[in-house]
């Protein structure tokens, strides 16, 4: 499975991969996150926790991982590599390029092998949890951080 989110912010690189690499203030960013954690920290990362909600109109699906993160930010990347969750082995790529002094692309590539089912794993990957939660809930935090950040055109 892989998916890729992508979108032109009107800000710049800087601050956008500031808000990328912040996990904690996503929750006050971001109303679909529940909560953001580290449950381990080290310069450069740690292993953050996160929950957040999927919604399917007035339903709120709840999710729920833990990720070894690691940020680069000479290269402005946050990588992640789901460690815990239904979504394990799951490797994330965050990379925040600049575009112009004021516009910036944020590109997020999620890759996986699917879960540890048997017969399913491929198409439970590739059919839902891919399409429908993982793009969901990443579309989702691209949108909501770049409309955090966003400066108005002058």
């Amino acid at each position: 499975m892989r998916t890729v989110d992508r979108l032109a912010v009107r800000a710049p690189a800087d601050r956008m991969f500031e808000a990328a690499a912040d996990v904690e203030r996503w929750p006050e960013r971001l109303p679909h996150y529940r909560w953001v954690r580290f449950n381990a920290r080290r310069t450069g990362g740690g292993v953050v926790e996160m929950a957040a909600v999927r919604p399917f109109g007035p339903l709120r699906w709840p999710v729920w991982w833990e990720s070894e993160m690691w940020v680069d930010e000479a290269r402005r990347e946050v990588r992640y590599r789901h460690v815990r969750g239904i979504t394990a082995g799951m490797d994330v790529l965050w990379t925040v390029e600049a575009r112009g002094p004021r516009e910036t692309s944020v590109t997020i590539v999620h890759t996986w092998d699917g879960p540890e089912w048997p017969w399913i794993r491929v198409p439970a990957a590739e059919w839902i949890i891919g399409p429908v939660f993982v793009h969901g809930i990443a579309s989702r935090t691209l949108a909501g951080l770049a409309r955090s950040v966003e400066v108005p055109h002058a």
